[in-house]
């Protein structure tokens, strides 16, 4: 008998899936029981319950057990900054660098913006690479000669390559996706691509020289299929450009590193790095490989941070950072919660250092190897990313590989329509974003950064005669909310905020709900929300609070006695009038005496903020 058929203690009954759903059916109370199943992007059902797995996956292995590297990021384009900013990171705790350079993928509104000798060696003084820390370098066609000149500082240093973990991690597809332009058809790019990463690994740097890294397509809104259809593409063209380069195939593989993003959808994401590893088993497999554990970076993801209420990041950099380390990666990069806004400072990175070394030294989280191994919901979930990132990569394949058809620009069609689909879900507030869609603070105080954000550090120039196709542009999901808060603090500085007066009807117990509601509603559009209090002349109160648009609220026993009545009156008072909720039978009565829209959840919020916010300026 096991613990799971035997009774807890004597007292409580073994407990089945029969059992629960009787339970579930009574609080459901005649609802369809498929409102508890949610779906993700890629149509994957995830249900409330799973039986226990009875034949779990192969496990998803770290290249080295134990501890994942802690990496901070070498962003800042001061190189005497960025120095002193990488030295303190090693000492407050980090393992190890991660180098981003202007117009690389990681180029996140900051980035090392000078690729030159006497620059670079400012930024690298007194860091130990012969110390074997993890440096995971982000190159950019907007700094082409960054590798030569690393190169040239770490041999005048006179350090061996082969005791370094320096990763170079060559990805021109990767930036082809991301600039939409390469310098040549792949045929001949992938020529050079080779040789270059042969003559590094024959120099002995043989760490993550060659990265398969597809947070381009996270960042650019799209599915988790998605970008490990995308890794797996890049991984298998750069496998095959090496071979047809002279390098043997199971050497080729050695050389091979991959980076994704991690969400705060901590579930997905650690069926998405599960998935990864038994994806890329499958393809060695296919190439007449046996399976090697391979390197697996990760970053919390781009798409998901926000300027407005940045504290509200480190929930979901803590989220992201669990679900990749659980999931198996070897290596982490927190985005600071200011990232977002600017260039970090000591505060912000010291909290990305921390939100890690918690979760590694308070947590232990590492001490189990793939935890979610026998999980039946996790089981589930990662076959289920591994079906549908295989179909990815073989619809990939079938447009003549991952060049062709960033070429052609399917992929990115297909990527613009998931993105499409959750921009609307953010506009409606289906997908929440604490601190900008949902629970906004709209009279938050400035945080601090280095730098302010700079966006023209994403980018690089295309040469002439480059080949061209559709970029995939980094978004992130608050931004549109965001825009209408940004136009609410300009008109802040010149006076005040647009207002929206909350017409209260009944008692406080009655009208809190709705008039908080209405409260979040409009204040993530940048729309100051003043209460109406109990029992007031609403006309009267509308005047006095020196707004230009009113939101009746209460419940809807109070509306079929009062809300027309409150609406004449605020119509009269020369308001624009809301109404908070769905209106049911008395729409045709409340639009006649002169409501003129009603805000409900799952209606289109960006599409009426925008237009309150016309009104109310």
């Amino acid at each position: 008998m096991s613990l799971q058929d035997a009774p807890l203690a004597g007292v409580f009954p073994p407990g089945n899936e029969e059992g629960w759903r009787k339970i579930v059916d009574r609080a459901l109370k005649g609802a369809s029981f498929d409102r508890l199943i949610s779906k993700t992007y890629d149509g994957v059902e995830i249900s409330p319950l799973y039986p226990r797995a009875t034949a779990p996956g192969p496990r998803a292995l770290r290249a080295a057990a134990g501890r994942w590297s802690i990496l901070a990021r070498v962003d800042v384009s001061g190189p005497d900054a960025a120095n002193a900013l990488a030295l303190g990171d090693l000492e407050g705790g980090a393992d190890g660098l991660h180098i981003v350079f202007a117009g690389a993928q990681g180029a996140y509104g900051t980035g090392l913006a000078d690729d030159g000798e006497e620059a670079l060696a400012h930024v690298f003084d007194k860091i130990r690479f012969d110390y074997g820390i993890p440096a995971l370098v982000e190159f950019s066609p907007a700094a082409p000669k960054a590798a030569d000149t690393l190169l040239r500082i770490l041999d005048r240093a006179h350090i061996e390559p082969s005791i370094t973990r320096l990763s170079f991690g060559l990805d021109p597809l990767g930036a082809k996706a991301l600039h939409g332009f390469s310098p040549a058809p792949w045929g001949e790019e992938s020529k050079s691509f080779a040789a270059r990463a042969k003559s590094l690994a024959a120099a002995g740097y043989r760490f993550g020289t060659v990265a398969a890294d597809a947070r381009v397509i996270h960042a650019a809104g799209g599915t988790e299929a998605q970008e490990l259809g995308f890794a797996l593409a890049a991984a298998l063209a750069y496998l095959r450009a090496l071979e047809a380069g002279g390098v043997a195939l199971d050497e080729a593989r050695a050389l091979l590193a991959f980076r994704l993003a991690a969400d705060a959808d901590e579930f997905v994401t650690i069926a998405k790095f599960r998935a990864l590893r038994r994806l890329f088993a499958r393809m060695e497999e296919a190439c007449g490989l046996a399976p090697a554990p391979i390197f697996v970076h990760a970053e919390t993801a781009w798409r998901m941070m926000t300027r407005r209420d940045p504290w509200t990041n480190l929930l979901r950099a803590t989220l992201a950072s669990f679900g990749a380390a659980v999931g198996g990666a070897d290596a982490v990069t927190v985005l600071p919660f200011t990232q977002a806004l600017g260039a970090p400072d000591d505060f912000a990175r010291r909290l990305a250092r921390d939100t890690q070394l918690v979760l590694q030294d308070e947590s232990h989280i590492y001490a189990v190897d793939d935890p979610a191994s026998g999980s039946g919901g996790m089981e589930a979930l990662t076959e289920a990313l591994c079906e549908r990132g295989w179909a990815e990569f073989q619809s990939l394949e079938a447009e003549g590989g991952l060049a062709a058809a960033l070429e052609k620009g399917s992929f990115q069609g297909r990527i613009a329509e998931v993105a499409g689909k959750r921009a609307q879900n953010v506009a409606r507030s289906r997908d929440k974003i604490t601190g900008s869609n949902a629970f906004p603070d709209i009279g938050e105080a400035p945080v601090a950064t280095l730098a302010p954000f700079d966006g023209s550090l994403a980018e690089a120039p295309a040469p002439a005669g480059a080949l061209k196709s559709p970029p995939l542009r980094p978004r992130r999901l608050a931004e549109p909310f965001e825009t209408l808060r940004d136009r609410s603090d300009v008109a802040a500085a010149k006076g005040a905020r647009p207002r929206i007066f909350l017409a209260n009807l009944g008692a406080v117990a009655v009208f809190t709900a709705r008039a908080n509601f209405a409260k979040n509603f409009f204040e993530a559009g940048g729309i100051e929300a003043v209460f109406g209090e109990e029992g007031a002349d609403v006309a009267a109160a509308f005047r006095a609070s020196g707004a230009k648009l009113a939101c009746i609220c209460s419940s809807d026993a109070i509306y079929a006695e009062k809300a027309v009545e409150a609406a004449r009156d605020l119509t009269a008072a020369g308001a624009r009038v809301y109404l908070a909720g769905r209106p049911g039978e008395l729409e045709a009565a409340l639009r006649a005496a002169g409501v003129a829209e009603f805000i409900y959840a799952g209606g289109d919020m960006f599409d009426t903020l925008q237009r309150a916010f016309e009104e109310a300026g």
